[in-house]
């Protein structure tokens, strides 16, 4: 029989909020997190606006010099960790190692800390290079810091899989426990891409918005008529997956069901995505296969959409929905009006927020939506919150390299 699988704890830190709590609250009241960015001086740049996580301190959770010898995505990523382990009720050192595990994605890893390294050998020479560079600049060191802080010793993998990354990383994290091989998994996505060099490549492929530099909490604006592309964002996001019969034993309190999840690949081109929409289409067609019952397949209340803001990933987001749900497209909205893009931390960030609207009955806005489009023309939440009483839910993401993934999580009824 197939285990069942529950999310019993979840931590963020967003461009919106330093926290769950936070983040959701944020999103309710239409607080956005975008505006010009201070983490460099970006004057040269069209585009001179993110969605930076705001009063950031990682000697909170980490001592000041293990801090120095990590990427900023490692350092969002044990924040999330250590609420989402709070929530949960768990302590910080796993109590079971061998049978917890971690799954996390991220699209770049530690594209800072190499940076910093070219500058300093371009300025100082390579003696001034720290020996952690290299390490601390691979995607995998993210889980490699989640399984170090929490202890744990059981399985371990990273889905490098652009802004898919946060989605496939929470469904390979609950495929791990179905197939038995972990009881309890931490797993999420982490990014910190908000640097010049990818700024300014992004800028060069004329992606993000160039007329919000005075207005940026504007800026990103989902299946508007007037969207010009997306803004990029960072953070983190974890939730706590427990086999059910494991979390009923030390009585969890349990957020929601993970019912399953796929993905798909376009096979198209790597920053394009397929103009019929196919790997989205097949994406969100074989996670609600892979959540079917002998009897029945889910119908879905309400989806996170990957909705970017840019032109081409809105209207082939729009296409692909109707395409497998036709007249019955469940309400659909993008945060990410809000908080930004935060690439491969984006589907875990959100997925939590798909478990909020399970929990709380509420589905969050888009924001920034005025102008109706005739090519985005489903059921979008629009600017303020929608009291829906969801019962199952479906995150989508899809990532450069024409990866696509959907991910559906049900309400807990026993």
């Amino acid at each position: 029989m197939e285990k069942r699988v529950v999310i019993t704890g979840m931590g963020a830190v967003t461009s919106v909020g330093l926290s769950v709590k936070e983040s959701w609250e944020s999103l309710l009241n239409g607080r956005s997190g975008i505006g010009r960015i201070t983490l460099f001086d970006p004057s040269d740049l069209p585009t001179q606006i993110a969605g930076e996580v705001s009063n950031f301190d990682p000697t909170q959770f980490i001592n000041r010099k293990e801090s120095r010898r990590m990427s900023r995505a490692s350092q969002l990523a044990i924040a999330a960790l250590r609420e989402a382990q709070a929530d949960a009720g768990l302590p910080e050192h796993a109590t079971d190692p061998e049978r917890t595990g971690v799954m996390m994605g991220t699209a770049i890893g530690g594209f800072d800390i190499s940076t910093d390294a070219i500058r300093i050998y371009d300025q100082r020479g390579w003696t001034k290079i720290s020996p952690f560079a290299v390490p601390a600049t691979l995607p995998n060191m993210v889980s490699h810091h989640v399984s170090l802080y929490a202890q744990t010793m059981g399985a371990i993998g990273t889905q490098v899989a652009a802004c898919s990354a946060g989605v496939q990383a929470i469904g390979e994290g609950a495929e791990l426990i179905r197939r038995g091989s972990a009881d309890l998994v931490f797993a999420g996505g982490a990014d910190a891409t908000v640097t010049d060099g990818i700024m300014a490549g992004f800028c060069a492929m004329r992606a993000m918005p160039t007329s919000y530099n005075d207005a940026p909490e504007r800026a990103s604006r989902p299946f508007d008529a007037a969207r010009e592309g997306f803004v990029l964002a960072e953070g983190a996001g974890i939730v706590v997956l427990e086999r059910l019969d494991h979390a009923i034993a030390r009585g969890a309190k349990i957020y929601g069901e993970y019912l399953g999840y796929a993905s798909a690949s376009d096979a198209y081109h790597m920053a394009i995505p397929h103009p019929d929409s196919t790997g989205a289409i097949r994406a969100m067609k074989w996670a609600r296969q892979a959540s079917a019952t002998a009897t029945n397949v889910p119908s879905i209340d309400y989806i996170n959409a990957h909705g970017t803001s840019t032109p081409l990933n809105d209207k082939g987001e729009t296409e692909a929905v109707k395409a497998v749900f036709g007249d019955a497209a469940p309400p659909i909205s993008s945060t990410k009006s809000l908080t930004g893009h935060a690439m491969g931390a984006a589907g875990a960030i959100e997925s939590i927020f798909c478990l909020k609207a399970l929990e709380t009955g509420i589905l969050p806005p888009t924001h920034n939506y005025e102008n109706p489009d005739t090519d985005c023309d489903l059921d979008y939440v629009v600017n303020a919150p929608r009291e829906a009483n969801p019962q199952v839910v479906m995150c989508n993401a899809f990532g450069l390299g024409g990866q696509n993934a959907a991910i559906i999580f049900g309400r807990y009824t026993g």
